[in-house]
């Protein structure tokens, strides 16, 4: 879907604490890990000074307005 940098403590506290709001899972990739993006020992475990890949958990009855709105939130971490 996108790519996100969360090249920082701060920015990932920052982005757990809004995806651990949205409903849907939440996924990010790098490389061939996936981790949950919810759980930010598991993004602390990644290589955090190159983009990940974001994907979304889509077959939970997540419509692409909630999607939407979540992108909307995390747009400063889109890279």
């Amino acid at each position: 879907m996108c790519k996100v940098l969360l090249n920082s403590i701060e920015k990932v506290k920052k982005f757990v604490n809004i995806t651990s709001n949205f409903e849907t899972d939440v996924f990010l990739k790098a490389g061939r890990y996936v981790i949950d993006a919810k759980s930010i020992m598991g993004i602390f475990s990644l290589d955090l000074t190159k983009p990940m890949e974001l994907t979304f958990d889509t077959e939970n009855n997540c419509d692409d307005g909630i999607i939407a709105g979540y992108m909307k939130q995390i747009e400063e971490f889109a890279v």
